[in-house]
């Protein structure tokens, strides 16, 4: 049964429609589940060792899928300083860089911005960015009160000449302040779109630049898919789960629906993204926040035909999200094919509630 329902989990782009987007949860069980099956090998092993091609012919079937979950691989250097001609990509849900409690507390925003001085990405894409772009507004009283850093800002405290800001302006704050996603660049960048669809809110849209290095046109896609939107109430659920009372059965009901709304949600966000990637006439990549972990549909959908960095050159689990569970690698850097991976880090600093992820690419025709 537990072999059974892992491949499901691991084929569940197969699987996954609106009517059963339960399998939703076994792709996020994946891990655990083959943490089971490991057991029962060893169990059987010993004691009935015909029953260990239970686990061996499940492990034939997901070969692909568990390396996407842990990749075979017992050691992965990263070098802080790059190659001359590879291009470092850097892929991090900033969450706001802490602005908010910037005048209180301003350390976590400066060690962010350190940090990502100290890798020096040639291309970042954050997400959950938060700042104004209106130079006419920087005069303006009520603005300098009322706002924290403008893009201008940014820009020169990273050392990008180039960037591309997409947001929703139902979605500011505070006066002028948008919260949307950015794509620095230390390359031009030479077209840009912001890609938007019903019902029009944050996690709906997203964006793509076409930015030149040397003689090649690189389309970079920068997505933040639906999160599951969860309350202090729900993670407490999820930390002392329970159905003894009817408090209890409604707030386990709330947390379904919630899968459930951010599952399907996911699948239209994820088909969209893929029909760009498709139309693009040039080598993409492709980061962002997922809110998935791999062999989900989405991860499948979008990863179609590229390279998860990761899985070529990362180690472990790969964790980039710092609450509920150590297993959730919901973040990603996806690359062309056309692409060679060199190395890839994940920097485990809690500054955000995401940890940032780095790789560095060269073209294959170098």
């Amino acid at each position: 049964m537990i072999a059974v329902l892992f491949l499901i989990g691991c084929y569940s782009e197969l699987f996954f429609s609106a009517s059963s987007w339960p399998v939703g949860l076994l792709t996020l069980s994946s891990f655990y589940l083959l943490l089971l099956l490991l057991i029962f090998f060893v169990f059987w092993l010993f004691v009935k060792p015909a029953w260990i091609l239970i686990f061996l012919i499940t492990a034939s079937l997901s070969y692909k899928h568990i390396n996407n979950i842990l990749p075979f691989r017992f050691s992965s250097n990263f070098h802080q300083k790059k190659q001359p001609n590879d291009i470092r990509v850097m892929s991090w849900n900033v969450a706001q860089f802490n602005i908010m409690k910037f005048k209180k507390s301003p350390d976590t925003f400066n060690q962010m911005i350190q940090l990502i001085n100290d890798y020096q990405p040639d291309i970042a894409c954050f997400q959950e960015m938060v700042s104004g772009d209106t130079l006419a507004d920087l005069n303006n009283a009520y603005y300098r009160k009322y706002s924290f850093f403008s893009i201008f800002d940014f820009a020169h405290r990273l050392n990008f000449p180039n960037y591309f800001y997409s947001y929703q302006y139902k979605d500011n704050f505070l006066s002028q302040q948008h919260f949307g996603k950015i794509i620095f660049s230390k390359y031009p960048i030479v077209n840009k779109q912001t890609i938007s669809n019903f019902p029009f809110d944050y996690n709906s849209n997203f964006q793509y630049a076409d930015i030149v290095k040397g003689n090649d046109t690189i389309r970079v896609f920068n997505i933040h898919l639906q999160s599951l939107r969860l309350s202090s109430t729900n993670l407490d659920y999820i930390e002392n789960p329970s159905i003894k009372t009817d408090t209890d059965i409604k707030r386990s009901k709330n947390l379904i629906t919630k899968f459930k709304t951010a599952f399907l949600k996911r699948i239209s966000q994820a088909d969209r993204v893929r029909v760009e990637i498709n139309k693009s006439p040039y080598q993409v990549i492709v980061c962002g926040d997922f809110n998935d972990v791999p062999n989900s549909y989405p991860y499948e959908k979008i990863g179609n035909g590229l390279q998860d960095a990761f899985v070529l050159k990362g180690l472990g689990i790969g964790r980039t999200f710092s609450g509920i569970s150590p297993t959730l690698r919901i973040d990603n850097i996806f690359v062309d094919k056309r692409f060679s991976v060199r190395q890839f880090t994940r920097i485990p600093k809690k500054l955000s509630d995401h940890f940032p992820i780095i790789t560095d690419i060269g073209l294959l025709t170098e």
